[in-house]
């Protein structure tokens, strides 16, 4: 029986529902493997792991992929399997009405004061023929909702639709969001595998394990999603039907993909962005980043 160490890029939540039910069900052990997941402290503390060894694969974005390149890290994608729509968030009695109106607002996002944010809304501004310029720069931490809400921010980048709008609704906010891929940005509010690519090579026959367990997951989610709940609220030790609850997984079950592939053209897309925002400099060998080969 092999151990294969994932850490997951945030707290456990409905978009590990496929790992969960190969655990609970027994699937991987059927072919070999012993999950252990692992939830961060820190956001990034994944690469971190992996690097001195007590992580074998991680979760993240492409976006991050890149920006980790870009810094010198030596890090592979090999698989997908979320894909939702993510974008910025506003709340609609605010007088914001299309993208350009954010112009000067106040942007809360993680990583203020990087980059990041200004990126994506500037981006969307010019995409709707406004000028893009300084905007105020909030650190409200993952707490986008309460961002909005609390008014300290006008919009909240980046959020999930099938997360943070449907709780900002749930709060009895009239919550309303700029989709990425309609406003000029990259759509890279993805969920990928990723790893170091001396480990990924060493242990193909583990995740090409791991992966079909992953696609037997979603097979699950997509037909008898009840069951699915059901099993992720017993991992969670959480109401199966609490009402906030409920509506975050049922806004999850459509973002699973069986398609676990990646264009190289879509990573040159968002290289080319990443680099004309600012945010990873000319030059980036993104060409290193990603492979089919075990996804296929």
């Amino acid at each position: 029986m092999s151990t294969l160490r994932v850490a997951l890029e945030w707290f456990l939540n409905p978009d590990h529902v496929p790992l969960l039910l190969g655990i609970q069900n027994g699937w991987f052990k059927e072919v070999g493997l012993t999950v252990e997941l692992i939830e961060p402290k820190e956001h990034f503390d994944a690469f971190k792991g992996m690097q001195e060894g007590t992580v074998d694969i991680a979760i993240t974005e492409p976006i991050h992929l890149l920006q980790d390149l870009a810094k010198g890290e030596t890090m592979l994608g090999f698989a997908r399997f979320l894909h939702t729509n993510g974008g910025v968030m506003y709340l609609k009695d605010r007088g914001i009405e299309r993208p350009r109106d954010m112009v000067g607002k106040r942007v809360q996002y993680p990583g203020a004061p990087g980059p990041g944010g200004p990126a994506i809304v500037n981006t969307m501004i010019a995409a709707d023929g406004g000028t893009p310029g300084d905007l105020t720069r909030v650190n409200n931490g993952f707490f986008h909702t309460d961002a909005l809400a609390e008014d300290k921010a006008d919009v909240a980048t980046l959020a999930f639709y099938n997360f943070e709008v449907v709780e900002a609704r749930h709060r009895g906010l009239n919550a309303d969001f700029f989709a990425l891929k309609d406003w000029g940005v990259p759509d890279f509010c993805q969920l990928i595998f990723i790893g170091l690519p001396q480990v990924i090579a060493e242990r193909q026959a583990d995740l090409r394990n791991f992966l079909r367990v992953m696609h037997r997951g979603i097979d699950l989610i997509k037909e008898d999603p009840e069951a699915a709940r059901i099993a992720y609220a017993k991992a969670t030790e959480t109401d199966a039907d609490e009402p906030l609850g409920r509506a975050i997984f049922d806004a999850t079950i459509p973002c699973f993909t069986h398609d676990f592939t990646l264009s190289q053209d879509y990573y040159a897309k968002l290289a080319n962005w990443l680099h004309e925002t600012d945010q990873v400099p000319a030059g980036l060998d993104w060409q290193g980043a990603w492979s089919n080969a075990l996804a296929r």
